[in-house]
């Protein structure tokens, strides 16, 4: 039985999915429809959303479109990077983090606007449609929730497309339809379905959007300084750059020289396996740099203890629990490591890969007094043997008695 709504914000694209739960909602629900659509940084003009909206009746003050840009890299971005974030050993996490955002906005919007319920067009068999309903349950426990796809029998393109046309939905093709189901924003670009249900067959390389095959990327090596700040990325080859602009300036290097490219099976939240492939290039460039300004400005033990939080860390965000007392309290501990990790890295892109060749900072705890090989007058030596003896100790006393 359906719950009544009197207002609805819903997640609109002003694609064929979310044109047509923005016709259903008004048909099934009998309710007006606020919309909502994020600039993400996912490289298409959202301008036209509000064209398609108005089409459909949408009164002019009930569409919001807004620029988050910023806010995504410096809120969500950055703070995941700062724990070196990475799931299941290859993902970026590029949609995981996006999906906060665009949930606290919704509930945000209805509140502006007195609406009682929230609507987005995650299906039922992804992790989306959990990251929403945790962010909208997070802000506002009161909104009323719909999931079209979990509702309605309009479960293929097929059937989208009929009944868009039957109620007058007009839908834009620009050319020849990507078989991929496909999201973007700032940070990456992610593939599913079509042959990547096999995940034994390679994708042909039209496929990547963003980014040079490694075989096609340039012959010669780029070099690039990345500063750091707290933990954040503040400047490039020294020339200091909002947090939006340095993801899309790294994006646009390392889709140059090919990095980024990954090509994984995933295991879900909702239980299944899941074949994706995603374009991360500023990211992957991020993850190698931050790691090596780390590697002089943090300390041995919060080092190794952040690394053995991460995968927690990571498994909160993919499984969309952004908005808890645990995550918070993991990225307190995380963001407290940073105050430090200040310095610039340098590095060189070459055919896919991103190789550090230098590091410094003037919080640097590399110390060449203790670290050289040669002659030094701050370490003795001798003091190893002991040093070596305690912690043997429990080996030493084991092996006696297994003897006896």
């Amino acid at each position: 039985m359906k719950k009544e709504v009197k207002k609805v914000v819903l997640a609109y694209s002003g694609g064929l999915d979310t044109s047509v739960i923005l016709k259903w909602l008004q048909d099934e629900y009998k309710c007006e429809v606020v919309t909502f659509t994020a600039d993400l940084g996912q490289g298409e003009e959202v301008e036209p959303a509000r064209v398609k909206a108005l089409a459909l009746g949408i009164k002019p003050e009930n569409i919001f479109i807004d620029d988050l840009r910023e806010e995504f890299v410096k809120d969500y971005v950055f703070p995941m990077f700062r724990a070196n974030t990475i799931y299941e050993g290859e993902y970026l996490l590029g949609t995981s983090i996006a999906r906060p955002l665009i949930a606290k906005r919704q509930a945000e919007i209805a509140k502006i606007t007195g609406a009682d319920g929230v609507s987005h067009g995650a299906t039922g068999k992804g992790n989306d449609q959990v990251r929403f309903e945790m962010g909208y349950l997070g802000q506002d426990a009161t909104l009323t929730i719909i999931a079209p796809w979990r509702e309605w029998d309009l479960n293929s393109r097929e059937k989208l497309l009929a009944y868009a046309e039957t109620h007058g939905i007009q839908i834009e093709k620009k050319g020849k339809k990507s078989p991929y189901s496909m999201d973007a924003n700032l940070l990456h670009i992610s593939y599913e379905g079509g042959i990547l249900e096999d995940p034994s067959a390679e994708p042909e390389e039209s496929m990547w959007l963003w980014s040079n095959s490694p075989e096609n990327a340039p012959d010669e090596a780029e070099y690039l300084e990345i500063g750091y700040k707290h933990g954040d990325p503040v400047s490039l080859n020294g020339t200091e750059l909002s947090p939006a602009t340095i993801l899309k300036t790294l994006n646009e290097l390392g889709g140059k020289h090919g990095i980024g490219r990954v090509d994984i099976v995933e295991n879900r939240f909702v239980g299944m396996k899941a074949r994706g492939c995603y374009e991360t290039p500023g990211g992957t460039i991020m993850l190698k740099a931050h790691r090596a300004i780390e590697s002089i400005t943090l300390d041995r033990e919060a080092t190794h203890l952040k690394d053995e939080m991460m995968p927690r860390y990571a498994k909160l965000i993919y499984n969309g629990f952004w908005f808890t007392p645990e995550r918070e309290m993991l990225q307190a501990a995380i963001d407290k490591t940073q105050e430090y990790v200040n310095g610039s890295v340098r590095v060189k892109l070459y055919k896919g890969n991103v190789i550090v060749v230098g590091r410094s900072s003037e919080d640097s705890l590399f110390n060449p007094e203790y670290s050289t090989f040669e002659e030094d007058e701050v370490y003795n030596q001798k003091d190893a043997e002991g040093f070596i003896k305690l912690n043997a100790l429990r080996l030493i006393i084991a092996g006696k008695a297994r003897k006896r």
